[in-house]
């Protein structure tokens, strides 16, 4: 009886999932949170020299009876090992995710507010000046040397899109969607029901303006709110995508992103997240920080992997555009340069200077490789009905 008693308490810590034990005296019982899918049968009481083992390994346990015949598996194997690696899965029980929201209330998200506030609100005829048509304020793709900024951005929105795999009548978010070229083009290229959300009210006015120009009020919508905002109760997606949003979430709010991100998000959709990337872990340069993004966090590669585990995202595909942000910089440069003597008088000449400063050194500093920019895919769970290679990411 102990052994048994033993068993089932190691069992039962295999919440996730559902599954069916018939023990040897014929007793069956049910674990998991979910209907059964598979069933372990006892053929009789297996030997066990240690039983405190049973209780610390539970998978070595069900190895070592396996191996002698005591136990066998009704169902499909696939179906045993997902469940045993779901039970084994990241933890976000470490995370103090209660008291990040807690904190994010308390003034940090009115500061990430009025962050977002000082950089991206300085009008949209100022960035409408050295941006190209589409007011796309993040990397551009560069697919050809004779590509225009502007087609450059549309193949960055084109290969981002691309790559998510998006199906008609689907639901698309995106996190931070900037003057908003992205969801209109998924609306009007796939078909699909896009919201977008931005902190930014230049931003959200542009996006407004331009859905009601192009008659597409029913298949796009625009909030203008913090994604902490978005009930999951409310909004479940098929995919989701962010773009130039994660480095201002700052370092110790990632984990509560991706959390977000999960709650939002279906069971087997994909999420294409597109960031800057720091070479190695450290804080946000002073003069960045003070004049252009207070606030803002450049993450590692190395630091954004780690996490993902813990909220159950897998990786599938990392693409590093370090190279076409450079360009993509110099271009902005450029334009900043030849339109900065018809800005109005109240950007003075220390702001031009200064803009110039951020545009060409963050150029030479994605040239140089002191930081990158990296879009990941990722799949809530495992998704086994992807194409079997990234080709399809690449045609035309």
């Amino acid at each position: 009886m102990l052994k048994k008693a033993a068993l089932k308490a190691a069992l039962k810590l295999w919440n996730k999932g559902g599954f069916t034990v018939r023990f040897w005296d014929g007793e069956e019982k049910n674990y998991g949170k979910e209907n059964p899918n598979f069933k372990i049968i006892f053929h009789r009481e297996p030997e066990f020299k240690d039983i405190t083992q049973i209780g610390s390994n539970i998978v070595l346990t069900l190895g070592e009876a396996y191996m002698d015949g005591s136990i066998d598996f009704e169902g499909s194997l696939d179906d045993v090992i997902a469940t045993m690696f779901k039970n084994q899965a990241g933890d976000i029980k470490k995370y103090d995710l209660a008291g990040l929201r807690k904190k994010m209330f308390s003034g940090v998200e009115e500061e990430e507010k009025e962050n977002i506030h000082s950089h991206y609100d300085l009008g949209n005829d100022f960035y409408r000046k050295w941006l190209d048509r589409t007011m796309s304020y993040s990397c551009a793709y560069f697919k050809r040397p004779t590509d225009t900024l502007e087609e450059a951005q549309l193949h960055k929105i084109d290969h981002s899109l691309q790559k998510l795999l998006l199906r008609k009548n689907e639901t698309l978010l995106d996190i931070g969607c900037g003057w908003g070229w992205l969801i209109i083009r998924a609306a009007q290229l796939y078909g699909v029901n896009a919201v977008g959300i931005t902190l930014s009210e230049e931003q959200y006015d542009g996006v407004t303006a331009r859905i009601k120009k192009l008659g597409l009020e029913d298949k796009v919508k625009v909030h203008l709110l913090n994604y902490m905002d978005l009930d999951p109760k409310q909004y479940k997606f098929d995919k989701i995508v962010s773009i130039g949003m994660f480095e201002h979430v700052g370092k110790e709010f990632l984990p509560l992103y991706l959390h977000k991100v999960n709650t939002l998000l279906k069971d087997g959709g994909l999420f294409l997240l597109h960031s800057i990337m720091g070479f190695t872990e450290a804080p946000t340069n002073g003069w960045i920080k003070k004049y252009i993004f207070p606030g803002g966090y450049v993450p590692t590669v190395r630091e954004t992997v780690s996490l993902l585990p813990d909220f159950n995202f897998y990786l599938l595909h990392m693409e590093s555009l370090r190279r076409h942000y450079a360009r993509t910089l110099d271009e902005w440069h450029k334009n900043f340069m030849n339109c900065k003597d018809e800005l109005p008088e109240k950007y003075n000449e220390r702001f031009k200077r200064m803009w110039s400063l951020y545009l060409a050194g963050c150029a030479s500093a994605f040239r140089t490789g002191n930081i990158d920019v990296v879009q990941y895919l990722l799949s809530k769970g495992v998704n086994n009905k992807l194409p079997m290679t990234d080709e399809y990411m690449y045609e035309d």
